[in-house]
This record gives structure tokens, C-alpha cells and sequence, in this order.
């Protein structure tokens, strides 16, 4: 494992933590019903930047997409590989993974390319959205899931740190669930950068309202995924999200 992999500490705590969460498995849950939506029939070939343990293309190679995991971290790769070595060989065969930067991705392109939970790590957008875009073949889905930069002041003002939840109302950034600096967008900024880059935006949902405050009964898990569908798919609720789930087909 590389020195310089800067997600190797957490790897642990996405995969065997946050991802097996009643939140974690509502996001994957979520996302996945919006993806049913809008994706190609199989088997569309599926490009997931920053994909790490395959969370959200792993179900994806099971309806017979061919997926192609690309992720700077090796340590989060291993987690996908571990889970992939699980499935059936037909699964299994449908699958790769390219350790890579995701603004490097360059040259092959795809009939869907999938960047979830990623700009939020990033300074700045474009960079990657260039690379986003570039991979799309013509006609293409590109799904982007990014922080609600119009919800930071929620958390803190539910969890009554005030002083924070007041300064949160002109912030762009945040700290993470597990320390790390994130940086917030807004659906009309990122919609205008893919138009910019000759994707049309065609739909746009919220991930993660009521999970996001309270700490579900794992076995509500069901109805609470039922629940956060709904409210992912309305408005005023959508707009209340603490993540947004954006797409667009490629001219």
C-alpha cells in the first residue's frame, strides 16, 4: 500500500462504517432508484470515478453493466476487489478497476460516467468536471452526486451549535463526518458547468433528509429508505437534502 494513499486511515471507516449504516445503505438505496430512471439498458459499459468499494456500480455489474472502478486510493480498490471477489464469475467478469485520479481520466469513453460523493473532496470543480465530460460518450448519462451548499447551516442548527449554524448560511466548505474539509455546490452552479461542457442536465434529486439528522433503527431500514425516496423526488424536500443527486445526457 502506497505511503502517499491519503485514504487508506479511512477506508475502514467508509466501508465497515459509514456505508454500513442505516444512512449509508439509504444513499446506496437512493441513487440507485434515481440511476434506474435514466440509465441505458445494459450492458451499457459504467464509468465510476472515485468508486471506491463499489458501493454504488457493484449492483450495477449485477443487472449486467460492464463497470470499471476508478479511484486514486488503493486501499479503497481493495475493498472493491473484496467485494467483487464475492459475487458470481459472470459478475465478476463485468467489473475492473484502474487506480487512478479521476481529473486523469482521459481517452476511453463510456455510456455512463458515475461521480458520487467526490467534488465535495475537491477545491474546485472544474477540473474534474472536465475529465467527467470528456469520458462521456455522445449521448451519455452523467450522474454527479455533490454537498447541498444551500443546507450547511441544518446539521448544526439541529445539534444546537448556533454560532456555527449561523456562520454556515454564507459558507461554502464544512467539516466532514470524519474530519475532512468539504466543500458545498449549488444544482444551478454545477448544471451551468456541464452545460458549459455540452451536458444537458435532465433531472435533478435529493439524498438524505431525515437519516442525515437522526440515527435510524437499522431495523427500520426498509420504510426509512422508502421514506427517503420519496422525499428525494419532491419538493420542498429535494431542496432540504443534504446532498443533491444531479444528471445529464452529453450532446
Amino acid at each position: 500500500m502506497s505511503d502517499d494513499d491519503a485514504w487508506a486511515a479511512l477506508a475502514d471507516a467508509f466501508v465497515e462504517g459509514a456505508y454500513a449504516t442505516v444512512k449509508g445503505q439509504v444513499r446506496t438505496y437512493v441513487l440507485h432508484q434515481h440511476l434506474l430512471r435514466h440509465l441505458p439498458a445494459p450492458p451499457a459499459s459504467v464509468l465510476d470515478v472515485g468508486g471506491g468499494a463499489a458501493h454504488q456500480s457493484l449492483p450495477l455489474a449485477r443487472l449486467g453493466y460492464d463497470v470499471t472502478v476508478l479511484d486514486p486510493s488503493e486501499a479503497m480498490l481493495a475493498k472493491a476487489r473484496q467485494r467483487v471477489a464475492t459475487e458470481s464469475e459472470a459478475v465478476r467478469d463485468r467489473v475492473r478497476f484502474i487506480q487512478a485520479e479521476g481529473e486523469k481520466a482521459d481517452g476511453e469513453t463510456f455510456d455512463v460516467v458515475l461521480c458520487h460523493g467526490v467534488l465535495m473532496y475537491l477545491d474546485q470543480p472544474e477540473p474534474m468536471l472536465d475529465a467527467l465530460c470528456r469520458s462521456l460518450a455522445p449521448g451519455g448519462l452523467l450522474s454527479i452526486m455533490a454537498l447541498n451548499a444551500r443546507t450547511l447551516a441544518v446539521r448544526p442548527a439541529i445539534e444546537q451549535r448556533w454560532d456555527e449554524a449561523l456562520a454556515a448560511f454564507d459558507a461554502a466548505t464544512e467539516t466532514g463526518v470524519f474530519g475532512t474539509s468539504t466543500r458545498a455546490d449549488t444544482v444551478d452552479h454545477l448544471s451551468q458547468l456541464m452545460r458549459d461542457r455540452e451536458v444537458d442536465p435532465v433531472a435533478w434529486y435529493g439524498v438524505w433528509l431525515f437519516t442525515d439528522w437522526r440515527d435510524p433503527d437499522p431495523d427500520d431500514l426498509e420504510v426509512v429508505a422508502a421514506v427517503e425516496l420519496q422525499a428525494s423526488l419532491r419538493d420542498p424536500y429535494r431542496g432540504l437534502s443534504r446532498v443533491f443527486h444531479l444528471l445529464g445526457h452529453r450532446r
